[in-house]
């Protein structure tokens, strides 16, 4: 199978990529290695992946609607994998039109040269648990109410989501929207809580603390969302809202202690109120991933945050 996974050079992405790969497909990578962290982490990623013959990058932006119309028909994918993405909840409350211009817009153009170019048999798009806001219901299920989002960044996923079903529905496209939990794990982005936990316990980097950690977050290990991702690819399911969590959440406060201990020091944190962005408590309930992916998350958190340490400390060898 021939699949463009979206955003191959990131966090979430090149796992995904290096999974496909690792069971035999052809892999076309789409990145734009933008700044919003540093690129020399996406460069990375990108020269482990390279190292597969069934490899090969794209440098361009999904915002570039002829450009993606131009390959989607040169290459003819069988499948999308999409996780470009302007990513980060408090990111998107200063930036608000980027987000929406990437997230939705940037969808639209893969959507649009999926269907003119045809061949396209599944459009999986990454989407983020943001969506389901203060939802007070726990744990989150697919069918809640998401017409609250708390942050653009949420309002823009949920939007194409619904555009997905749009297309779904008028054109007959098999739109999986697949909804992150909590992603940690090797190569994270270093914006994320687990690298700067990582970074204040190794380096004394001070770190702000939000409502004193006391805030549930559905923690999953990167391997095992990137497991889900691809079982979503191989099963064109119409149209679907799918989680992707553990269905075990962790206290903030406690995920930091796991990483102290690993560290042997306390994490230099600045104690903050919460944001009016944040939500207090996130869990999955993943019985219909279970169900139609035959789903299974292996990593626990300890195993997880483990693994994490491992990578962190041996990251620049």
């Amino acid at each position: 199978m021939k699949v463009l996974v979206t955003g191959a050079a990131g966090f979430i992405g090149s796992h995904v990529a290096g999974q496909l790969l690792a069971r035999g497909d052809e892999v076309i990578g789409l990145d734009n290695f933008n700044d919003y962290y540093d690129p020399a982490r996406k460069r990375a990623n990108e020269t482990r992946l390279s190292a597969h013959p069934n490899f090969r990058m794209v440098e361009d932006d999904i915002r570039n609607r002829e450009r993606m119309f131009q390959l989607f028909a040169a290459e003819r994918f069988d499948a999308v994998a999409h996780l470009a993405a302007m990513a980060g909840v408090r990111n998107a409350v200063k930036y608000p039109a980027l987000y929406v211009d990437v997230d939705l817009n940037g969808t639209q153009h893969l959507m649009d040269a999926a269907l003119a170019a045809g061949g396209v048999s599944n459009f999986v798009f990454a989407s983020t648990s943001s969506v389901y806001g203060n939802t007070k219901q726990i744990p989150f299920v697919e069918s809640d109410p998401c017409d609250r989002p708390l942050q653009p960044y949420a309002a823009a996923k949920r939007a194409a989501e619904l555009l997905g079903y749009s297309y779904h529905h008028l054109f007959g496209m098999n739109f999986t929207a697949v909804r992150f939990f909590t992603v940690y794990g090797p190569n994270g982005r270093p914006d994320m809580m687990a690298y700067l936990l990582a970074e204040s316990v190794s380096n004394g980097l001070q770190i702000p603390l939000y409502d004193g950690g006391n805030m549930y977050r559905d923690w999953t290990f990167v391997d095992d969302i990137a497991d889900g991702v691809v079982r979503a690819v191989d099963r064109p399911l119409g149209y679907e809202i799918i989680n992707l969590g553990r269905g075990e959440p962790t206290l903030l406060k406690d995920f930091v202690e796991m990483i102290e201990t690993l560290g042997g020091r306390k994490a230099n944190v600045i104690h903050k109120p919460k944001l009016a962005a944040d939500f207090s408590r996130n869990e999955a309930n993943i019985s219909k991933a279970r169900q139609l992916l035959d789903y299974n998350p292996q990593v626990s958190v300890p195993e997880g945050v483990r693994r994490f340490w491992e990578w962190y400390v041996h990251k620049d060898e």
